[in-house]
C-alpha cells in the first residue's frame, strides 16, 4: 500500500494544474456541502429529540421528509427542463440557505407562539400521538425537513450529479474517493463549530436562551459556508468546464441538443430500468438499516443528554470523529477501488453495517446483565450503549463515504443521459427518503400499534428486521455487479469504434 500511495503521489506531482484546477474545487464544493449538511442535521436533531424524544423521528420523516421529497423530485424534474444545469443550482442553493437563515433569526425566537396545543387531541387519540405532537411542534419539523432534504437534495443529488457530468470512469477510480476524503473536513469543522457554539453559549443560566444563540452561530455559519459554495461553483463553470484538457465540450453540446422526454415519459423510462432498481435497493438497504440502528441508538443518547446544549455538544464531537475515521477509510477506500472490481468497494458497506449493527443491538439486549460490573468501572450500561451506538454510526457512515457513495456514482457513469440525471433524481432523493421512511415506517407501525412500546422495548422486534435489510442488500450488490461490468465492456467497445 506504500508503495501504491507514493506512485499516487509521483502522479499528482505530475498533474499539478489539473489538481489545482479541477480536483481542489470539486473537493472544495463537497467539503462546503458536507459543512453545511452536518451542521443542520446537528441543528435538526437537537430541536426535535431532547424535547419530544427520539420516537417522533420515525414520524417526521414518514409524513413530513418522504412527502417533501416527492413533491421536489417533481419540482426538480420540470425545472430539469426549464434551467440549465448553472441556474437550477443556484436556485435551489439559494432556496435552503435562506430558508436557514430564516428560520434561526425569525421563527424560531417565537417558537412558543408558533407551537400549537393539541393536547387534548393526543389524550383522545393516542394512536395518532406521534403524528399530533409533530403538528403541534411544526415548525421544528420544518426545520428537520428542510434539513434532511439538504443531504438528499444537495449533497447525493446536486453535488454528485455535477460530479458525474465532469468526471468520466476512469477519473472517478483515482479522484472520487480523494475528493471525498478532503470533503470530510467539513464533517470535522461542522463538529468543531457545533461543540465550539455549544461550550461557549452553555454558561448561559437559560438552556433555552442558551440553545436559541447556539442554533444561531451556526446558521451564520451555513449561511457563509452557502455563499462559498455558489462561488466554487461558478469558478468551475467559467474555468473548468471551458478549459478542453479538464472536459469534453463537444460531448456536453451533443448532450444539449438530445430531445428532452416530459416528466410522464422520464419516469416510465426510469421505472422499467432494472438497473436503476438495483441501484435502488442499495440506497434503500442503506437507509432503512441506517434508520433501524440510529433510531434505537438516538433514544439512548436522548436519556444520557436530555438538556439540548448537552445533546448538541455531544453531537458535535460525534461528527468531529465520524469525520476523522472517514478521512482514514478515505485512504484505505482510494487503496481498494485502484486495486479491486467495483463489487469489492461495494460490498464493505454492507458487511460493516451488519456487523457493528449487529454487536449495537446485542449489547443493548444484553447490556443490563453486566450493569453491577459497569458500575464499578465507573460507567453505566446506557453509556455504553452511547458509545456502541455512536462507534457504529462513524464506522458505517465512514464506510459510506468512503466506499458506498463513491461505487454508488460510478454505477450511473455508463449510463445515458436521461438515466444519469433524472433516474439518479428519483434514486437519490426519492429512494433515499423511502429509505429512511422504510425505517421510520416499521418504528411508527411498531411504536403506534403495540401499547406503551418505547424504541428501547422494541429491540430485538427492529434487530430482526435490521438482518432482514441486510441479506436483500447483499444479494442486490451481486446482481448489480454483473451489469455494472456488462456495461463498462459495452462502453469501452463504443468508444473504441
Amino acid at each position: 500500500m506504500k508503495t501504491d500511495l507514493r506512485s499516487l503521489f509521483e502522479s499528482f506531482q505530475k498533474n499539478r494544474e489539473y489538481i489545482l484546477k479541477k480536483i481542489l474545487p470539486t473537493s472544495f464544493m463537497l467539503l462546503l456541502t458536507i459543512f453545511v449538511y452536518s451542521v443542520v442535521r446537528g441543528a435538526k436533531d437537537t430541536l426535535l429529540i431532547p424535547v419530544l424524544g427520539a420516537e417522533v423521528i420515525s414520524t417526521v420523516k414518514l409524513f413530513g421528509v418522504l412527502p417533501s421529497a416527492i413533491i421536489f423530485i417533481i419540482i426538480f424534474s420540470k425545472l430539469a427542463n426549464l434551467l440549465s444545469r448553472e441556474r437550477l443550482f443556484y436556485s435551489i442553493t439559494v432556496f435552503f440557505i435562506v430558508f436557514f437563515v430564516v428560520y434561526a433569526f425569525l421563527l424560531y425566537p417565537i417558537n412558543s407562539s408558533l407551537t400549537l396545543d393539541l393536547k387534548t387531541w393526543i389524550n383522545e387519540y393516542p394512536k395518532l400521538k406521534y403524528p399530533l405532537i409533530i403538528l403541534e411542534n411544526w415548525s421544528a419539523a420544518l426545520f428537520y425537513i428542510m434539513a434532511e432534504l439538504w443531504g438528499s437534495v444537495m449533497l447525493s443529488l446536486m453535488f454528485w450529479q455535477f460530479a458525474n457530468y465532469i468526471y468520466k470512469v476512469t477519473e472517478a477510480k483515482k479522484t472520487y474517493t480523494i475528493f471525498g476524503a478532503i470533503g470530510q473536513v467539513g464533517l470535522i469543522s461542522a463538529g468543531y463549530a457545533q461543540k465550539h457554539f455549544s461550550i461557549v453559549n452553555a454558561s448561559q443560566i437559560d438552556p433555552a436562551k442558551a440553545w436559541e444563540s447556539t442554533l444561531q452561530l451556526m446558521m451564520i455559519s451555513v449561511f457563509v459556508a452557502g455563499v462559498l459554495l455558489m462561488i466554487t461553483y461558478w469558478y468551475m463553470n467559467r474555468f473548468v468546464l471551458t478549459d478542453p484538457r479538464f472536459f469534453e465540450a463537444k460531448e456536453v453540446k451533443a448532450k444539449k441538443s438530445k430531445h428532452k422526454m416530459s416528466v410522464i415519459d422520464s419516469f416510465k423510462y426510469i421505472f422499467t430500468s432494472k438497473y436503476i432498481g438495483l441501484i435502488a435497493v442499495l440506497v434503500l438497504s442503506y437507509g432503512i438499516s441506517i434508520n433501524l440502528v440510529e433510531g434505537v441508538w438516538k433514544n439512548q443518547l436522548k436519556i444520557q443528554f436530555p438538556i439540548q446544549n448537552d445533546y448538541s455538544r455531544f453531537m458535535g464531537g460525534f461528527q468531529m470523529w465520524t469525520g476523522m475515521i472517514s478521512m482514514i477509510g478515505m485512504l484505505a477506500g482510494i487503496y481498494i477501488l485502484r486495486k479491486y472490481k467495483w463489487f469489492t468497494g461495494a460490498i464493505l458497506t454492507p458487511f460493516m453495517i451488519l456487523i457493528t449493527g449487529g454487536l449495537f443491538f446485542m449489547l443493548i439486549i444484553a447490556g443490563d446483565k453486566f450493569e453491577a460490573s459497569l458500575v464499578l468501572m465507573g460507567t453505566t450500561s446506557l453509556m455504553m450503549a452511547v458509545i456502541m451506538g455512536a462507534t457504529q454510526n462513524i464506522l458505517s457512515k465512514a464506510t459510506k463515504y468512503s466506499l458506498f457513495d463513491s461505487t454508488k456514482e460510478m454505477a450511473y457513469i455508463p449510463l445515458d443521459e436521461e438515466l444519469k440525471v433524472k433516474g439518479k433524481a428519483v434514486v437519490d432523493v426519492t429512494g433515499a427518503r423511502l429509505g429512511k421512511s422504510g425505517g421510520a415506517v416499521i418504528q411508527y407501525l411498531l411504536l403506534s400499534f403495540i401499547p406503551g412500546a418505547t424504541l428501547s422495548s422494541l429491540t430485538e422486534e427492529i434487530m430482526i428486521i435490521f438482518f432482514v435489510i441486510m441479506i436483500m442488500w447483499v444479494l442486490a450488490v451481486f446482481s448489480l455487479s454483473k451489469l455494472f461490468e456488462a456495461k463498462m465492456v459495452e462502453s469501452s467497445i463504443q468508444h473504441s469504434k
